[in-house]
């Protein structure tokens, strides 16, 4: 029987146009999966997240679930949390998951830095006014007489329990927890198919993937004007990110006056007293949210020359720092890998 080769051609040529037809025209194939935003209050400042889950789940009731189990771990704003217990000497105090996660990575992040980052800066802090108790308005702290039981190398952590060297230790995680949390909704985030998200916990950035225009997320950096209120909301740059943590830490937005005499927030656990060198803003960008949190804080405390070197001897971490000249003119200086989250 004789084959006609051109009648199987055209056969074969429409097998093919009517594949491409329903590929193209399928009325079963998936339409694109809408962004969810969410937003609210959390560990004392605001967060959002934004994110593409495959069946399109609102996962805000989770999230916020996740943030009161976090409390629970590491707030000494709440009486009963874990880290409240232990700074009051409670006895039978276990630790948890999230606490000893926060205590691992703060120690190897103290022992980096030579104590430049220390969670038992807590008695500093409180006398300072930057903590969670009332300042005393009468007069400023003395330093001597707290600094004998601040040093992480006075803190350890044995099978689930804190062990001090001295009752009057006070830790503070909050270098670092406003970090964890965002990893931590991250990880919830992921376990739901997410795939393309940004969680931002009061400047605490987590993000994968694209935002809702198929970009990378964009990321402005504040510029360190003083501002309290955060009325001002000017820019210094904008960043573009995916797949990373970042974090700026500054000393803007916590400070006061007093004798004429500025005092922020960033406290040397070296020296018992608030930084006073011209670096006004670090911006870390780290593998993890909790890792550029904790070097940020780091990079406050230790000033340029010496931010920049630490930073440098860290894989996969960069720093963005703005700091003042000798006449008071904004500057930056930043790490060479840092150049490729300039957005475009």
């Amino acid at each position: 029987m004789k084959i006609n080769k051109k009648a199987i051609g055209f056969f074969l040529m429409g097998i093919i146009v009517l594949i491409y037809a329903f590929i193209m025209y399928n009325p079963f194939k998936h339409k694109q999966v809408e962004y969810v935003h969410n937003e609210g209050q959390a560990q004392g400042t605001y967060y959002s997240a934004t994110y593409q889950q495959p069946d399109g789940k609102d996962l805000k009731e989770e999230i916020e679930k996740l943030f009161a189990d976090f409390d629970l771990s590491l707030s000494t704003y709440n009486p009963n949390s874990i880290i409240s217990r232990i700074n009051k000497n409670a006895d039978t105090v276990t630790t948890d998951a999230n606490f000893e996660t926060m205590f691992k990575l703060a120690e190897e992040v103290s022992a980096k830095t030579n104590g430049a980052f220390d969670i038992t800066v807590g008695p500093l802090v409180n006398a300072w006014g930057f903590g969670y108790t009332k300042k005393d308005t009468t007069k400023l702290p003395d330093v001597k007489e707290i600094l004998p039981y601040v040093g992480f190398h006075k803190v350890k952590l044995e099978n689930h329990k804190v062990i001090k060297s001295d009752s009057r230790i006070v830790l503070d995680a909050s270098a670092v927890a406003q970090g964890q949390s965002a990893d931590l909704v991250a990880e919830l985030l992921e376990k739901e198919g997410c795939e393309n998200y940004m969680i931002d916990i009061g400047g605490e950035i987590a993000c994968k993937g694209v935002n809702p225009k198929g970009k990378k997320w964009q990321i402005g950096v504040d510029k360190p004007v003083d501002d309290p209120a955060n009325a001002n909301g000017e820019l210094q740059t904008i960043l573009s990110l995916s797949n990373v943590g970042l974090t700026t830490s500054g000393n803007y937005r916590k400070f006061y006056y007093e004798g004429g005499k500025k005092y922020a927030h960033t406290i040397d656990p070296r020296t018992g007293y608030p930084v006073q060198h011209n670096l006004l803003s670090a911006t870390v960008v780290a593998p993890t949210s909790m890792l550029a949190d904790a070097y940020a804080t780091s990079c406050m405390v230790l000033g340029v020359d010496s931010a920049l070197s630490l930073i440098r001897s860290i894989p996969d971490t960069e720093c963005y720092l703005i700091y003042a000249d000798s006449v008071g003119k904004f500057q930056v200086t930043y790490t060479e890998g840092f150049k490729k989250y300039f957005a475009e």
